[in-house]
């Protein structure tokens, strides 16, 4: 896997130029902040979640390696944090947060139209609120989330967060979006460590993974199972034609959202997952576990983060560490199947 193996010997990265090391799979937290919604009704979350559940499926991550947890301020209108700060309560110092910042919200209210603030006042302010939801003292990595965010404002909050290093804040800083221009923008600060990007079998993402292997980034990997649809759970005669519930994301998708339609698992995308299911589970893997593992191959500075709501989540993202990574001619394979041939 390229990589050095901490004294677990769990596969481990390091967080760009910054020296962090984590494990090679990350846990990302949206779905453990609950249901949210827009002021109109439109889910931001992913369904009813029990606290207890994603405390006890974060711990068992930690117990199995996994030292990487992915947040954001406004997941659940602040809960997200919440319930991490609780999970990792006596473990700070075994784990590397992160957490994101960008979108307005009321704390505690379940309701955000994220609507961006791109000042660095509200950045401030926003890692204040973040560092006290967690009951930490300093964040890891702080990342912008507003991905399309204009280049003049981005450099005045990467300048802001070189502060927030210097104060002792925060250990390092990225940026959240797809376009690479606007992630060599942060990369020209001394202390940016990371992008992330929407990666999977189904959505590579060459431009991104290149411009961090120029610039030293860590890749962080958002959607790294395809909204779910990679676990294999909507397809086949167990899973074909599962209903979402009311709630959750997918049931009701925002136009970005491809992959659901009228709250089930668009056909087309059904067709694609079970022509590379074969590939996906070589070896003795589950379905998640070979897209874990195709992304681990497809660059060495992959850091995916599948969210996790409970212990058996947790336990079967953690497996695909042990299996490590696709070889280079399942990942031809997989491109020949999905008709990427020029790939």
């Amino acid at each position: 896997m390229h990589n050095r193996t901490t004294h677990n010997r769990t596969p481990s990265r390091t967080l760009g130029r910054s020296g962090i090391e984590v494990s090679a799979l990350g846990f990302g937290c949206w779905a453990i902040g609950g249901e949210w919604s827009s002021s109109q009704g439109q889910p931001w979350g992913w369904g009813a979640v029990d606290d207890d559940e994603s405390i006890a499926a974060l711990r068992r991550g930690i117990d199995l390696g996994v030292t990487f947890f992915d947040t954001a301020d406004c997941y659940g209108t602040g809960h997200s944090e919440e319930v991490l700060g609780r999970a990792v309560k006596g473990r700070r110092e075994e784990v590397v947060i992160a957490s994101k910042w960008g979108n307005t919200f009321v704390p505690g209210s379940r309701v955000s139209d994220l609507v961006p603030d791109l000042t660095p006042a509200y950045a401030r302010r926003a890692l204040t609120d973040t560092l006290r939801r967690l009951g930490t003292d300093y964040l890891d990595l702080y990342q912008l989330h507003v991905g399309d965010a204009p280049l003049p404002q981005a450099e005045e909050l990467r300048e802001a967060c070189e502060r927030f290093v210097d104060e002792g804040l925060i250990r390092g800083y990225g940026w959240s979006t797809d376009d690479p221009e606007r992630a060599a923008l942060f990369a020209k600060g001394p202390h940016c460590a990371s992008a992330q990007l929407n990666c999977n079998v189904f959505e590579d993402a060459p431009a991104m993974l290149a411009l961090c292997e120029e610039q030293e980034l860590a890749a962080i990997i958002r959607g790294p199972l395809a909204m779910g649809v990679l676990t294999g759970k909507f397809s086949g005669e167990r899973g074909g034609g599962t209903a979402l519930g009311a709630g959750d994301i997918r049931a009701t998708p925002p136009a970005w959202l491809r992959f659901f339609r009228d709250g089930r698992l668009a056909p087309e995308w059904e067709r694609r997952f079970e022509a590379v299911r074969d590939v996906l589970t070589s070896g003795g893997r589950t379905p998640a576990q070979g897209a874990l593992a195709w992304l681990w191959a497809r660059s060495p500075r992959t850091v995916p983060i599948p969210g996790v709501r409970t212990v058996a989540q947790a336990e079967e993202n953690a497996g695909a560490l042990a299996h490590g990574p696709l070889t280079a001619a399942q990942l031809a394979e997989i491109d020949e199947l999905l008709g990427r041939t020029d790939a």
